[in-house]
């Protein structure tokens, strides 16, 4: 049994690649190198360069590694840019989907594991959000990530023999290893790391929303736990059917004036920030209810806030 990931050269993808391993799971990147690093894959895991949107090519690769089981990654992820390029999203997002789950019927791939995100939430009636509160994306971004749980929904329901399950992520952060430090400019840690490395201040997308302290709330998660999340699923789904989504978060709200006072504390930097003017599709506040996934996979966040920062920034230092 083997899991072809796409989109495992990337940040969280090679946490993942580290967890399937550990797992005994046995695994084969596809990564088009846009923004994945080669040097992220280990040695002795199968790599194939190619777009998701290359049908011969993944079919190919499903085949030549006899591929069981689908772990869907790779995806455009920055909200701010979706809402200025939004046809880029819906057609590396939403085809790049549909094109993957053509290949899987066509090879015979049965398993099959979605990582969609809590941007599908929107702007939610409550801040605690569990897998039944309605979603209402602000977003292309999240439009798309919707829309790809809908596109499995529906043809796992023609095929009855696939299986499948979709991760709704919350604000990822940290590392597992030095080098697979996140480097990405729309996530909030590298983004206060890269200021403060350059001498700026880093940037407050508005201090007027609805919340304790005028910032938004968001639950963190380390990536570390978001790996171990998705090899519990992968596990899960080889056992039998499954067909469910999962909130995969810590299930605390954090602001993110707090998430900078963690960073001033793990940095030693008494650092001030410039508060400049919202981004277009930002919600004002959620956090996960992760109930239903320790229920069902005996999966439950392991790692803090000041661990997620502490190893960022180690990582960040040696990067």
């Amino acid at each position: 049994m083997t899991w072809m990931l796409t989109g495992g050269a990337g940040y969280i993808g090679a946490h993942i690649v580290r967890a399937f391993q550990a797992a005994d799971l046995p695994v084969v990147v596809l990564d088009d190198l846009s923004t994945g690093i080669r040097g992220n894959v280990p040695g002795d895991v199968p790599f194939v360069q190619a777009s998701v949107q290359d049908r011969g090519t993944v079919r190919g690769a499903m085949r030549e590694h006899r591929v069981t089981g689908l772990l869907h990654l790779a995806a455009k992820k920055a909200v701010g840019e979706s809402v200025e390029k939004p046809l880029l999203y819906w057609d590396e997002n939403v085809g790049g989907m549909v094109d993957l789950l053509q290949a899987a019927v066509d090879e015979g791939v049965e398993r099959v594991l979605f990582s969609s995100s809590a941007a599908v939430y929107g702007n939610p009636p409550v801040e605690l959000v569990t897998e039944e509160t309605a979603t209402g994306p602000l977003s292309p971004y999240g439009e798309t990530k919707l829309v790809g749980e809908w596109a499995l929904r529906d043809v796992a329901a023609a095929h009855p023999s696939m299986r499948w399950a979709a991760l709704r992520y919350f604000n990822v952060a940290g590392t597992g290893a030095p080098e697979l430090a996140d480097h990405s400019v729309a996530n909030l840690v590298p983004m206060t790391f890269q200021a403060l490395s350059e001498g700026r201040n880093p940037q407050l997308f508005g201090d007027d929303y609805d919340t304790r302290d005028g910032s938004c709330v968001r639950d963190y998660i380390h990536v570390v736990d978001l790996a171990d999340a998705h090899a519990a699923s992968a596990r899960r789904l080889d056992e039998g059917p499954l067909g469910e989504v999962y909130n995969v978060g810590r299930g605390e709200g954090v602001t993110v004036k707090e998430m900078f006072d963690v960073i001033r504390s793990v940095t030693g930097l008494d650092f001030t920030v410039d508060v400049v003017p919202r981004r277009a599709g930002d919600p004002a506040a959620y956090f996960a209810d992760p109930a239903k996934i320790t229920e069902h996979l005996g999966w439950t966040a392991r790692l803090d806030l000041d661990e997620m920062v502490r190893s960022a920034w180690a990582a960040w230092q040696g990067s």
